[in-house]
């Protein structure tokens, strides 16, 4: 089925392609936040990425430029920015298995999220992928390491619903708006607040670490390929795909994460990473496979409820007009299927 001119599996891959530039960026992220701590990290990385994005799309970005597109792309880059930063605050106080492992939660939040705002129950199908999901992405980061609840958990806990919110909202945003434009106003958003942040909470950075080629690299691909792309391509397919599946799509960014982790680091493929993979993927083809097929069943149930009804009422209507034998009799026929 198209959507936006587009068949919805170019979306798809939009965001699996994302997930692949995201699942690098954990290695690139690792050595930039060593010279730079992640308020004023966040803030350069998005205000040059909003820059670019603003440049490259001007056009769009000026179409942007009004009330209800400014408003849109704050509330874009406030719930971003709340998202990364407490997802790094909550890392500060536990540990990157716990952390990946708690931020995958919004994968289970989308759907109950949805429900007030579309008033849609979500199906048993998208309940029970969603969940797979969540056990597979627990297999692949958790590694038996003990789930007990602190500070920094909580605070990860926080930064799913605002990873969640985000989707949500952006799934929900007017197809009238610029999405190009509001994403550039999202990014300068996030930068604005990452310097703020970084202003009144860390040590500024020193100008000659911000100038050694590895860190620049870094940045490189944080700005170009993490953010303006990565975040672009999201936008993007979130507008033309519902909310559960592209969650469901986003999942893989840890699958990708890991991997790169084994290929780069030389991280074991341990039994249990195998076994996360083939349940994360399980739940994406129950969800990409089933929900259709729970949506056919859906409707021949109720087309097959309300085919005695009709039947009944094909009957009753064709004994009126056999006894139509009086003109107040059809006169009152004519105006039954008028109705």
């Amino acid at each position: 089925m198209a959507s936006g001119g587009r068949p919805l599996w170019v979306y798809k891959a939009m965001i699996v392609a994302a997930t692949i530039i995201w699942g690098l960026s954990f290695v690139v992220m690792k050595d930039a936040v060593d010279v730079v701590a992640p308020g004023y990290l966040l803030g350069i990385r998005f205000v040059a990425t909003g820059i670019l994005v603003a440049l490259l799309f001007w056009k769009n970005f000026r179409r942007a430029l009004n009330p209800q597109a400014i408003r849109t792309g704050i509330i874009f880059g406030v719930l971003l920015f709340a998202a990364y930063w407490t997802q790094t605050v909550g890392l500060v106080y536990t540990t990157p298995g716990k952390n990946a492992f708690l931020t995958a939660v919004y994968v289970v939040l989308v759907p109950f999220l949805c429900w007030p705002l579309q008033k849609k129950r979500p199906s048993a199908v998208r309940v029970a992928a969603a969940c797979l999901c969540l056990a597979g992405i627990g297999c692949v980061s958790a590694s038996g390491e003990s789930l007990m609840l602190g500070f920094g958990d909580l605070m990860t806990l926080v930064c799913a619903v605002f990873f969640a919110l985000h989707i949500v909202y952006v799934n929900q945003a007017s197809p009238q708006l610029d999405m190009m434009g509001m994403t550039a106003i999202q990014f300068l958003t996030m930068g604005a607040l990452g310097l703020v942040f970084g202003l009144f909470t860390e040590q500024p950075p020193a100008l000659g670490a911000l100038l050694v080629p590895d860190f620049l690299w870094s940045m490189v691909y944080l700005v170009v390929f993490s953010s303006a792309m990565g975040l672009v391509f999201q936008n993007i397919a979130l507008a033309h795909l519902p909310a559960t599946t592209a969650s469901l799509l986003l999942s893989l960014e840890s699958v990708f994460g890991v991997l790169f982790s084994v290929l780069l680091f030389g991280e074991a493929l341990t039994p249990i990473l195998v076994l996360g993979f083939a349940i994360i993927f399980g739940g994406i083809v129950v969800s990409e496979v089933g929900q259709p097929l729970w949506e056919k069943r859906q409707a021949a149930r109720a087309s097959a409820t309300s085919s005695p009804r009709r039947g009944i009422a094909s009957a009753a209507n064709s004994a009126l007009r056999v006894d139509a034998s009086s003109s107040a009799l059809s006169d009152e026929l004519a105006f039954n299927q008028r109705d």
